[in-house]
């Protein structure tokens, strides 16, 4: 299940696109109003893109965040990742997941690994620019 932090994180770079300036940012009170998320949690999101360099921060006046990208440049899968850690199904696809020893003889293993192919495909092939054109 996709947790509200990864929800979130791709409403607001979603809204940074479809309101980017050129070379100005985008005040966080102003994507908190349009997205209707407190600008308290807003905050921890967009720091989160931030320190990944999906996004850049500036702080005073005139700051705000702005896209380091094209939106194209940008997928979903991406996005995701990096809010929830994994989109693995079961923990034993996860990344750093150990070894398990029924792997060999896990009648489920081959199902799960396609299941998470087609996470995977499916959020990887979906691009912040394709979500504005919807």
């Amino acid at each position: 299940m996709i947790s509200t932090k990864g929800r979130y994180a791709l409403r607001v770079v979603v809204d940074l696109a479809q309101h980017q300036k050129e070379d100005g940012y985008i005040p966080l009170k102003d994507i908190a109003a349009r997205q209707e998320i407190s600008e308290k949690y807003l905050e921890i999101v967009l720091k989160s893109l931030v320190k990944k360099k999906l996004l850049k921060g500036l702080r005073g006046k005139g700051g705000g965040y702005r896209l380091t990208r094209e939106p194209k440049d940008y997928t979903v899968g991406e996005i995701l990742c990096l809010t929830e850690g994994t989109l693995a199904p079961v923990a034993c696809l996860t990344e750093d997941a150990e070894d398990c020893p029924r792997s060999e003889k896990c009648s489920t293993l081959r199902m799960w690994s396609r299941f998470n192919s087609l996470i995977n495909d499916f959020f990887y092939s979906i691009t912040i620019a394709d979500l504005m054109e919807e």
